[in-house]
């Protein structure tokens, strides 16, 4: 079955212009940064059917004439075929978003022929697009979209509410075309792992490869803020409920929750090809923190930090190097860990922003390198 990718062409394969969005003349012709790189690879190296999917506003009409558009497009369709780029469809919408005619994205009116057609995977086929509306037409027609967000709109209560719906849909957000062949060809590290026991209850969704979006209750705000530095910092996706036993204390909590994280990391990072394996980080202010990790399959922390408050919130500071301790045992990997300064918040919230970075800097990798960052061949 052949797999597809839905590609618009506006945003993506070349730049808007506005304020009219209509590329009716050469001057305003500007190629998406660095689209031709990364498309031709991607032509290149992958079994995926191209299709251009489109709305190009009132086009043959007196607003948008004919001949304004063509010239354009088969210069921008022939740009791409000499660089190995084919399409083996152009689906072009000309209505206006009042007609709400069924061939306008996100309806489906265009691709009816891609859909109940045993040719075709489509679950496992993209839209890839600038606008909230291409991933709404990857929500219509049962596949993934890569989003480049580039959208004007995104500032409004009603776009922010489309797009907690569209969550699940989108699979890749970003704005460089060498994301989304790093995607295409490595995947996203994305896990969705459960801890359960008698003292606790975890479920958490990590998104390695994300943007930095977080989502969390533990029933201790003061560690909800820090994990919410993690995802921040880290520029990973991370939603974190846990229910515990705090009526007793906060030690099953948090140290469960250090367990459940490095266990998450543990899935997400099973193919470590093209890592770098190793990271590190030193933040300054008053509170100098340094972060020293390895995800090299054996566990160690060496723990440098004193506190000389009981507790910062609810949470007892002697709980921080169990939480570290526990994710260096489930993650499998080395972890060194340094403080000092003078205000107890600000070194430990220069930690958890250190160790983010560390782990950024460690789970990066190359999609050009199917290198494994060890001697031994195994890790």
């Amino acid at each position: 079955m052949k797999r597809i990718l839905f590609i618009d062409r506006d945003g993506t394969l070349i730049n808007e212009a506005p304020p009219t969005y209509q590329i009716d003349s050469f001057d305003k012709l500007e190629f998406y940064p660095y689209m031709f790189e990364y498309m031709g690879m991607i032509a290149r190296e992958f079994d995926y059917e191209l299709v251009i999917v489109t709305n190009q506003d009132q086009l043959g009409t007196a607003a948008f004439p004919e001949d304004t558009f063509w010239p354009v497009q088969q210069f921008v369709m022939k740009s791409l075929g000499n660089e190995g780029v084919r399409f083996s469809a152009v689906h072009i919408d000309r209505s206006v978003p009042a007609d709400n005619a069924p061939t306008r994205k996100p309806g489906i009116g265009m691709l009816t022929s891609y859909l109940d057609n045993e040719a075709y995977d489509i679950p496992n086929s993209y839209v890839i697009g600038d606008r909230i509306t291409d991933v709404q037409l990857a929500k219509n027609l049962g596949c993934k979209a890569i989003w480049l967000n580039n959208d004007p709109s995104l500032g409004g209560a009603e776009v922010k509410d489309t797009r907690r719906d569209l969550e699940e849909v989108v699979a890749l957000e970003t704005t460089e075309w060498g994301k989304i062949y790093e995607f295409l060809k490595l995947g996203l590290r994305r896990v969705v792992h459960e801890r359960n026991t008698s003292e606790t209850q975890i479920l958490i969704d990590l998104n390695i490869d994300g943007s930095g979006k977080a989502n969390i209750i533990t029933g201790l705000g003061f560690f909800d803020h820090m994990l919410e530095q993690i995802a921040r910092h880290g520029k990973m996706n991370l939603t974190l409920r846990v229910n515990g036993d705090l009526h007793i204390d906060e030690h099953h909590t948090i140290e469960d929750t250090g367990l459940a994280l490095g266990e998450a990391f543990g899935k997400a990072l099973a193919d470590k090809r093209g890592m770098e394996r190793y990271g590190f980080a030193l933040p300054m202010d008053e509170a100098d923190a340094k972060v020293l990790i390895d995800f090299g399959g054996r566990n160690w922390i060496v723990w440098n930090a004193d506190f000389k408050r009981e507790a910062v919130g609810e949470m007892p500071t002697e709980m921080f190097f169990h939480f570290f301790k526990s994710f260096s045992d489930a993650a499998k990997c080395n972890l060194n860990i340094e403080c000092h300064g003078e205000n107890e918040h600000h070194k430990i919230e220069a930690i958890f922003k250190a160790f983010a970075k560390a782990i950024r800097m460690a789970v990066k990798r190359d999609p050009f390198s199917n290198y494994l960052p060890s001697t031994k061949g195994v890790l």
